[in-house]
């Protein structure tokens, strides 16, 4: 009971001391959701007849179930991830890093916003349905994922750069492990993602366009 108490008074003092990071990335990635639906609205009718005639071959493929190897996609599905999370993890070691990660979630956002703003726009329901069911699983994940590897990102780099401005003292050393830990664990989590993405969602997919769409 005494290591539980301890270990839950380090996470409220660590959450409360990173606040305003936690909040900051969060309302950065919604504002990217935000302006991915705007794009949508602010396209002309030839760009949406031109990427919606894409969606369909898209469509066409999925219902007559030619998908690439579920091995292959989760091969490429972990690879970007892990790259994406390298990539942060390295600028967060940097203070000058760190606009790059911010810009990163918010394209995060942009990419998940347009998606489904897309979907919606040309489809109505049906859009709203494949979306609910292709889109969402794996970022109801993926999102709280990203806004806590950018936060934990965050929070390094500016006890760096309190280090830097205050020459402090502050053994450095031991938060880089705990920091380089956590994106191990991140790693970990990005597994199962991206094994639903491989071996689940196709199946999904399929089954709505067929049942719902065609």
């Amino acid at each position: 009971m005494g290591k539980l108490y301890v270990r839950r008074n380090k996470l409220t003092e660590y959450l409360d001391n990173n606040r305003a990071a936690y909040i900051f990335t969060t309302v950065l990635l919604l504002m990217g959701v935000i302006f991915g639906a705007i794009i949508v609205n602010s396209m002309n009718f030839s760009q949406k007849n031109d990427l919606y005639a894409y969606l369909t071959l898209f469509f066409n493929e999925v219902e007559k179930g030619e998908f690439a190897n579920p091995a292959a996609i989760f091969t490429q599905s972990f690879a970007y991830y892990s790259k994406m999370l390298g990539f942060i993890w390295v600028l967060g070691l940097s203070v000058i890093g760190l606009p790059i990660v911010f810009i990163l979630l918010f394209i995060k956002g942009l990419m998940v916003g347009f998606t489904v703003g897309f979907l919606v726009d040309q489809m109505g329901f049906e859009g709203f349905l494949f979306a609910f069911t292709s889109v969402f699983p794996q970022n109801i994940f993926l999102i709280p994922v990203f806004i806590l590897v950018a936060s934990t990102a965050t929070a390094f780099s500016i006890r760096i750069w309190r280090q830097i401005i205050r020459r402090g003292h502050e053994p450095i050393f031991q938060h880089f492990v705990s920091y380089t830990f956590f994106i191990f664990i991140i790693g970990a989590v990005l597994v199962l993602i991206s094994a639903f993405e491989a071996f689940i969602s196709p199946s999904v997919m399929q089954f709505v366009i067929r049942n719902f769409i065609f």
